[in-house]
């Protein structure tokens, strides 16, 4: 293990990854997690490039005084780095982020920047993905099993019973199905991860993702003592740090669970496509159907699709939907055979390689991945023009670029932030773009 460099700096702002930028004596520009602006800090080192550094801190010598008391203490750089500040305070700085990702790409926004919370800061998570840590015991018979998150920064663990953002069942849960497995003989080195997943009921399904086929680790009368709704136990294999099913190797009970957006009942499986906190998306998406117009009985185009819960809720009658995973499709296309929405497609391609849907005589929906819409999609989108596109973004920095370049043929007509993820860095921002008129 290579020797630890720290350093003392003081920080400046946040900045789009949810980082707090300062720089060294140096030069050389520091991305630091743990610490905000104004404060003087110690850092620890964790990447090391010619221009910039990234860093986590280990002792604030000035505080700032928006400075809080996470709730989860030792884990909350895992999972919830923003858990230092008020949720105020994070508020003002989603909207700013949102405002400077959109001026660096010289786009001026025609309101100002709203951020929607409902002020649920914890709890709200409806999935959990949990890793495993094991240790020597003190006298060195047998191994610890604890269940974990990876420490931001390093390839290390820190052992946690749960996380704060979570659904109280889904911890509950958790915390169970640990216990269990303390009293067989397997090892962390030989479990991947768990996944639990509750719907807005509170019922609970779980995956546990091993390493080694181990077909009888749990019994069914053992499963049927869980506070589960059902469970799995699902072979992955060791050479991907993923959590992909390989091979299912035990079902127990009912593994698939149902929520209703906005009066719209969906299924989803465990480790399926959906939203993780539902009364935030509910609000992005009846802001949303307010501006998709059904009266002029225009057919919907929904490009990055998931498993449709935009479309299928808000799309109206004549709606297509195009989606890269075929997973998603599949959960999609049952959604669409259960609801009988006879006029609804699902296409199972990349969104650049159905240009040929994007014919202009539609409104289209697109809710892309990060990286934002495909450069050919854009193309297109200019090409045949359609009256109304509708972009909700998981990536304001990406969704201001793209808009720079529609607005060659397109105006802002609104825009809207939200909080889907609190006390973490991550930002949902809609914009709506109308056809200009010449």
């Amino acid at each position: 293990m290579g020797k630890q460099i720290f350093e003392t700096l003081r920080l400046e702002k946040i900045v789009g990854g949810g980082q707090t930028l300062g720089a060294l004596n140096d030069g050389r520009k520091a991305f630091v997690w743990g610490g905000l602006p104004g404060e003087l800090v110690k850092l620890r080192i964790t990447k090391k490039k010619s221009h910039f550094v990234e860093g986590v801190v280990t002792e604030v010598l000035e505080k700032s005084p928006e400075r809080i008391m996470p709730r989860d203490e030792n884990s909350y750089l895992s999972t919830s780095p923003w858990q230092i500040m008020p949720l105020s305070s994070e508020q003002t700085y989603k909207a700013n982020l949102i405002e400077e990702a959109f001026r660096l790409h010289g786009v001026t926004l025609p309101e100002k920047i709203d951020v929607f919370t409902d002020g649920v800061e914890f709890n709200y998570r409806n999935k959990v993905e949990f890793s495993w840590f094991g240790d020597k015991t003190d006298d060195g018979t047998r191994e610890t099993l604890d269940l974990a998150f990876f420490k931001r920064g390093s390839k290390g663990k820190v052992v946690v019973e749960g996380t704060s953002l979570a659904h109280p069942k889904i911890n509950k849960l958790a915390i169970e199905i640990r216990n269990l497995l303390r009293t067989k003989p397997v090892t962390a080195r030989q479990l991947k991860t768990l996944l639990i997943r509750t719907d807005q009921q509170g019922n609970a399904v779980w995956q546990l993702y091993v390493k080694d086929r181990l077909t009888d680790l749990i019994s069914k009368e053992e499963a049927a003592q869980l506070s589960a709704k059902g469970g799995e136990i699902i072979y992955s294999d060791p050479k991907s740090p993923a959590s992909r099913v390989t091979e299912r190797l035990n079902k127990f009970g009912d593994t698939t669970l149902a929520d209703t957006i906005l009066g719209v009942t969906f299924n989803y499986t465990c480790e399926g496509f959906f939203q993780v906190n539902i009364p935030i998306y509910e609000k992005a998406l009846s802001d949303m159907r307010a501006w998709i117009d059904h009266e002029n009985n225009l057919p919907t185009l929904d490009l990055y699709s998931g498993v449709g819960t935009i479309g299928l809720t808000i799309g109206g009658d004549d709606i297509t939907l195009v989606e890269i995973n075929e997973h998603a499709v599949s959960e999609m296309q049952r959604n669409i055979t259960k609801l009988n929405r006879v006029n609804a497609k699902a296409i199972l391609a990349p969104s650049e390689k159905s240009l040929e849907y994007i014919t202009g005589e539609q409104i289209v929906i697109v809710d892309p991945p990060r990286a934002g819409l495909h450069a050919d999609v854009v193309r297109r989108l200019l090409e045949t023009t359609p009256p109304r596109i509708a972009y909700l973004s998981c990536n304001p920095a990406t969704q201001a670029r793209d808009v720079s370049l529609l607005q060659e043929k397109y105006e802002i007509m609104h825009h809207q932030g939200y909080n889907f993820f609190p006390r973490t860095p991550h930002i949902e921002h809609l914009v709506i773009l109308d056809r200009k008129v010449n």
